[in-house]
Formats: structure tokens, sequence, C-alpha cells
């Protein structure tokens, strides 16, 4: 694990705390906006920050993430502006977690190598690639640890106990555990489910285990909170930055304000749930 995701996990362990970890897509709905709405999570009471990487088919999302890689794209999102949004998000903020997310093709585009070392001198603790299962995970997993970049990877409902080993052989930072099967952000799991799933891959490594898809509430963050080690919030997050829009897609002088205090009433569930 990177200093700063070992370090935000062992101080939330500590604190018999979970992690409250919010995704947001760069460069949605613009670059300045998606700057400062990024700079403000840690205060709202993100713990780590997931930063999209805007691309044309986000194949494992669904509606509310599918629109804001559209509008990040109008808006002239590539992945250049996105490590310059990490850069700038590290001028204000060192000790945050800081985890890329999306698919292989922008990454493959930008080249390999060079994503690796731009992403990590950025200050990227991790990557989440969404479409590279373990069977291909070696045409990125050795740039990435070259410059000390977690690989974080998914494990699914139907991952069995045969297959957890092989995702876990590549697996750094924590493991993201894809509570439903399906796109993000359009159904819920059952917590008596997610519980014996989380329980089972605990059989199988020490990384923190993070539970995402279909988390919707304050209250449902903290149920999941009570179970896994973090609770991931994405679509919900990316709705709330919707609902502050122009019909144009430009950001209102609601837009920030309103995803904060979103955020921060994530963080209360989630913070509080083993009170």
């Amino acid at each position: 694990m990177t200093a700063r995701l070992s370090r935000r996990f062992a101080e939330l362990k500590a604190a018999n705390r979970a992690a409250l970890v919010v995704y947001v897509a760069a460069t949605d709905p613009d670059e300045a906006t998606a700057t400062a709405l990024m700079q403000a999570l840690p205060e709202a009471g993100a713990d780590v920050i997931e930063l999209g990487m805007p691309f044309t088919d986000p194949m494992a999302d669904g509606p509310s993430i599918q629109k804001a890689a559209l509008r990040a794209l109008a808006a002239g999102a590539s992945m250049k502006k996105t490590i310059a949004q990490l850069y700038a998000f590290r001028a204000v903020d060192t000790d945050t977690p800081i985890i890329l997310m999306g698919y292989y093709n922008p990454i493959d585009s930008y080249g390999v190598s060079r994503f690796a070392a731009d992403a990590a001198e950025a200050g990227a603790d991790g990557v989440i690639v969404v479409d590279v299962p373990p069977e291909e995970a070696d045409e990125l997993t050795p740039a990435l640890k070259r410059h000390g970049l977690d690989f974080i990877c998914l494990a699914t409902p139907t991952s069995d106990d045969a297959r957890l080993p092989k995702i876990l052989a590549h697996a750094g930072g924590f493991l993201y555990y894809v509570a439903v099967l399906g796109i993000t952000g359009t159904r819920s799991a059952a917590a008596a489910q997610v519980e014996q799933a989380v329980a089972r891959i605990r059989k199988h490594t020490d990384l923190p285990v993070a539970v995402g898809f279909g988390i919707k509430t304050p209250g449902q963050a903290a149920e999941m909170a009570r179970i896994a080690d973090a609770a991931v919030v994405g679509s919900a997050v990316i709705d709330k930055l919707a609902a502050t829009l122009t019909p144009e897609n430009q950001a209102t002088p609601e837009t920030i304000p309103a995803v904060a205090a979103f955020v921060g009433e994530l963080a209360a569930g989630v913070h509080g749930a083993r009170a």
C-alpha cells in the first residue's frame, strides 16, 4: 500500500471508523468547478477520493456516471487535464489518498508507462481499471509498481473462493467489492449478503475491503461502514452535482455547496456507524 493509503486506513482502524470513498469525474462539469469541488471534498468528510478518468464508453457505469463522462468530454476532458486536476489538488492537499478510476483504453492511448509516471508524479496513490481482469493485469501492473502505484482490484458476488486468489495476486491498496451485479447506481445490495461476502473475502486477504455500487443514502453508507472497511459512493454524488447544473450543463453557485453538504451527510453516517 502507498504511504497515504496505508496511513489513512491505519488511522481509521485505530479510531474504529470506516472510510468514506467519494467518486467524482475529472472536468465535470468544467475544469475549474471540478478542481474546486475535488478540493472541497476532504473538508466535507471524504477520506479517499476516486477521480474518474472520462471515457466515451464507460461500460460498467450507469446513466449518472455516463452523463458525467459526457459532460466532462464536452468540456474538453483528456488524460492531460485529469493529471492537471490532480496536480492542482495536491497543491492544497498532500494527505488525502487519490485513486484514478476508469478504463484501459484512455490509458493505452496515453501510453501505459507515461501514464504511470505522470500519475505518480502528480500525486496519485492507486489506479482502478474496471475492464482489466487478472488475466490481463500484466499489461499494466509492472508500470504501476515501478512508480509506486497500487493496482486496486475488483471482486464481485460471482468471485468465488477459486477466483479470489487470482484477483488478489495483483491487488494492492484495498479490494473493491462490487456489491451488486450490473452497472453503477442502479440497484442496492442487501446488507446480510454483503456481510457474508466481506467475511469470505477476509479469509483470503488482509487488505481493507471497500464496498461500492448501489450506495445512495447516508443510511446505506452507514450500513456498509459497519460491515466493511470503506463505503464507496459515486452515482449519488454525481446526481447531486447534476441537479444543480443549468439546462446547458453549466455550474451554478449551488454546485459545490450542494455536493459538499451531501458528502458531509454521507460522512456523518459512515464515521458514526460503529459508535
